[in-house]
């Protein structure tokens, strides 16, 4: 099952840099939400790996519960972890991306934040795979662009412009897929997208995200598209898309995702 692509409401720019408005009905959120989403937001297969390996160690009923908490979904999740798991769900549903290694995993405690992008992987493109990373904003605010898109370090403005111009974070981004890439199933996606990075480190695939859940604008991503293709790198290439989701529906999202996983579960 893949994610909705969702109508299109607007469109900006042209490759290498462009944008691109969306919007989800509320059946689209449901079935996200019901599906791929909670996939992503509850690290399944993470999940899946973890009981592959401890299962044969639990000997006893005691050891069993113990295994079954350990992997228990959470009981409290941030509404922004939610959007950005809509953002992952949908570019690796219609952009062709994946991402291997979520960012929950090097969480040294529940609800923590990492630095770095949002999203680290790959994309394939007619060159084979390239290095994608991506920026997720949520927002409900009713202001177009919403001030999620600036801030001096974590607006998803700065975080694409640093993204697009500092070498040296680009370069800590591949040496984090690295760290992890040795013994997993994706360590040749790994070495084709290190591989194009290498001949050219502006070979990288770029997205923006927001997510938000008002009345579509224009004005959301327009300045953005603009200033991002000013003097951008040959080979790099941005995406900046908006996708609007029925009034309301952000603030108790985390929630109203785990009630749906919980009643799914029962």
């Amino acid at each position: 099952m893949t994610v909705p692509v969702g109508e299109s409401v607007y469109n900006h720019g042209f490759p290498p840099c462009s944008g691109i408005g969306l919007e989800w009905s509320s059946d689209d959120l449901d079935a996200a939400l019901d599906g791929p989403v909670a996939a992503v937001l509850f690290d399944d297969e993470g999940k899946a790996n973890i009981e592959e390996i401890l299962t044969s160690l639990a000997e006893t009923d005691f050891a069993q519960e113990g295994l079954r908490r350990v992997l228990a979904d959470p009981n409290d999740i941030e509404d922004w972890r939610v959007g950005e798991a809509i953002a992952e769900s949908y570019l690796t549903d219609h952009r062709l991306c994946y991402f291997p290694w979520p960012d929950g995993r090097d969480e040294r405690k529940s609800g923590s934040s990492l630095p770095g992008a949002d999203l680290v992987g790959f994309r394939a493109d007619d060159d084979g795979d390239c290095l994608a990373f991506g920026e997720v904003k949520t927002s409900s605010e009713s202001k177009y662009p919403p001030g999620a898109m600036y801030g001096r370090t974590s607006g998803l403005k700065q975080q694409l412009e640093a993204l697009r111009d500092r070498e040296a974070i680009r370069d800590d981004l591949l040496k984090y897929l690295g760290h992890r890439a040795k013994e997993a199933p994706w360590r040749e996606r790994f070495r084709n997208a290190s591989s194009r990075y290498l001949r050219n480190k502006a070979d990288v695939q770029l997205y923006g995200f927001l997510v938000r859940d008002v009345d579509p604008h224009q004005d959301d991503l327009r300045a953005r598209v603009s200033k991002l293709a000013t003097d951008c790198p040959e080979g790099t290439h941005i995406e900046l898309l908006a996708l609007y989701l029925p009034k309301g529906r952000i603030d108790g999202i985390g929630k109203a995702a785990i009630a749906k996983r919980t009643g799914a579960n029962t």
